[in-house]
């Protein structure tokens, strides 16, 4: 199982031709093209199982919400899936995007609520040892350059909490996010879903970390 290069082919002259009257001339090809993708997703949603608890797995769709956005074009030319896990105990999610020159895999908490953030700031406060360490972990920085990413960051520390602290760089961050890039080679390649599946793996450390930390009080009291 792998993804197939008609998949991407269409993808690519997606871009070129994100309209309408084109799709709906290509649809039988991007119906193929969807199965294809979509059979990649459930694979590798068997792998996750193999090593932690999905609750959810869940392919975008391609139609585009253009009615806030500057950008009018009506279809994602990428297929993408998200895979939740489970309950209030394992916290995080996987995310994997198929896009011609632009595919990567994500994980972590994109947009925590403000009740998590505050948690997780708290901890970082108090002690970020432990997260600092696995920001330093090999494995990690293999996969994921040994930095967090974040859809946005305060300029300074958050209100509250010190300026000058030594993590305030972390402190900072509006979510924590560990993300991979892939090359089109890559993607195409017969052990794609391998290489996700391990890159996924190198991630329990953080989700397990995070997980522990949003499910205890700064004691290290269960909260659940």
């Amino acid at each position: 199982m792998q993804i197939e290069n008609s998949t991407f082919q269409f993808l690519k002259d997606l871009q070129k031709n994100n309209n309408r009257d084109w799709f709906a001339d290509h649809k039988p090809v991007y119906t193929k093209a969807q199965k294809n993708a979509k059979q990649v997703f459930a694979e590798i949603h068997k792998k996750l199982q193999m090593h932690d608890q999905i609750e959810k797995s869940k392919m975008m769709r391609i139609y585009r919400d253009v009615r806030f956005s500057n950008d009018k074009t009506p279809y994602k030319p990428h297929f993408a899936n998200s895979y939740s896990r489970l309950g209030k105990e394992l916290r995080g999610g996987y995310f994997l995007r198929i896009r011609p020159g632009e595919s990567f895999l994500a994980g972590g908490f994109w947009e925590p609520n403000k009740e998590d953030l505050f948690r997780i700031r708290k901890e970082i406060e108090q002690d970020a040892s432990e997260i600092r360490q696995i920001l330093k972990d090999k494995n990690y920085i293999k996969h994921f350059g040994g930095k967090f990413e974040s859809f946005s960051e305060l300029k300074t520390a958050p209100r509250g909490f010190d300026k000058d602290h030594p993590d305030v760089d972390l402190l900072r961050k509006k979510g924590f996010i560990a993300t991979k890039s892939f090359t089109d080679k890559e993607v195409l390649s017969e052990d794609f879903i391998d290489k996700v599946d391990e890159s996924f793996k190198a991630l329990r450390p953080f989700f397990n970390l995070f997980s522990d930390i949003l499910t205890t009080n700064l004691n290290g009291e269960s909260i659940l």
